[in-house]
């Protein structure tokens, strides 16, 4: 019987054994969660990180930001071959030094009046354009009176200092303005009036009185002219209407006349022509435009060339270039010019470094 207590009780040892070894087992839920955290961790930090991703390194259009347009302002004084030239001058180089359809251009004409330039101008401001070219003097003024913020390049500008009253020139217009100048060398065209014409006594100046820069190249030439011994007369056109007259005038009291790089007579040259040729009296230009219209011969520049000058120099300013401290920049070539049929018709002779105007 003791035997029997004996191995019972060992029996019961044993399972009380296996039931304390087994609770281990029974605890591994509680105890798995310090086990596995960090392949938990694995596999949930990459899902964190991803979504910061596209925005730092593929942002769509983190490139094209950089790329900016602009809006430029053109307000041409007139229709006229050299002023147009040098109007399309100017967009191709911009096209070219900025890009194809990075520069959007206004390009307004002001139909030979001052006050439309003024309105023009104006709008340009209102709109909040980058940059305003103003083609002839007129409305250089016009964008001078209407904003000192907005970058301003004049063309086809004979003298920046008259058309802006500065003195003491430096070359430099300083604030928001300056360009490229127009102006051929006044003393080469009187050299040239003595060329072909030296048995002339006199002289007339043909010009437009409400252009400042033709006023200007008038004063100046004169002196040239009369240290030659010429005698001359100034002969002013206030506007096209009286265009005709005036010049009927002038053929009958000169010899030769001489029209500097004036706006109104360059879009009035066939009624110019008209009278002139009719009276037999030659006509020397200060640009090839209106010698092809009415002249027989011309000390030119490329208007062509001049706008593309211009045009350079607004790209270098939206570029980042300081517009005040930029000189204003002159024609680099002149060429000396004649119009062969006008010539025939007076039966002029032109010696043989002059190039024929094309047709």
């Amino acid at each position: 019987m003791k035997k029997i207590l004996a191995v019972l009780l060992a029996v019961m040892m044993v399972a009380g054994l296996c039931a304390c070894g087994s609770a281990p087992a029974k605890e591994d839920p509680a105890a798995t969660p310090s086990d596995e955290t960090p392949p938990a961790a694995e596999e949930t930090t990459p899902e964190a990180e991803e979504p910061a991703e596209p925005a730092t390194t593929e942002e769509p259009v983190s490139e094209e930001a950089e790329v900016r347009s602009y809006k430029i302002g053109i307000c041409q004084l007139v229709q006229h071959p050299a002023l147009d030239a040098a109007t399309q001058g100017f967009m191709d180089a911009l096209n070219e030094k900025l890009g194809e359809g990075v520069c959007t251009f206004d390009n307004q004409d002001a139909s030979g009046d001052s006050a439309n330039c003024s309105i023009i101008v104006n709008g340009f401001v209102s709109d909040d354009v980058d940059l305003i070219m103003a083609n002839a003097t007129a409305p250089l003024q016009a964008a001078a009176s209407a904003t000192s913020t907005i970058p301003v390049l004049g063309t086809s500008v004979t003298d920046y200092a008259t058309a802006l009253d500065i003195a003491d020139w430096n070359g430099v217009c300083g604030g928001n303005i300056s360009g490229a100048s127009d102006l051929a060398p006044l003393d080469q065209q009187a050299a040239m009036i003595k060329e072909l014409f030296p048995d002339a006594k006199t002289v007339g100046l043909l010009y437009c009185s409400a252009e400042a820069n033709s006023v200007y190249q008038c004063t100046v030439i004169e002196g040239y002219l009369k240290e030659m011994g010429y005698d001359v007369q100034w002969f002013a056109f206030t506007d096209t209407n009286d265009v005709a007259s005036v010049t009927q005038d002038a053929c009958d009291k000169v010899e030769v006349i001489y029209i500097p790089t004036d706006n109104t007579a360059a879009s009035n040259t066939e009624a110019i022509a008209n009278v002139v040729l009719a009276a037999g009296i030659p006509v020397v230009a200060g640009e090839e435009g209106i010698c092809k219209g009415c002249g027989v011969a011309t000390l030119s520049i490329s208007y062509y060339d001049l706008g593309y000058a211009t045009g350079e120099m607004a790209a270098e300013v939206l570029m980042g270039a300081d517009i005040s401290t930029m000189a204003v920049r002159t024609a680099a070539n002149v060429t000396k010019e004649y119009n062969a049929a006008n010539c025939e018709a007076l039966n002029i002779t032109i010696p043989e470094d002059y190039t024929a105007i094309a047709e």
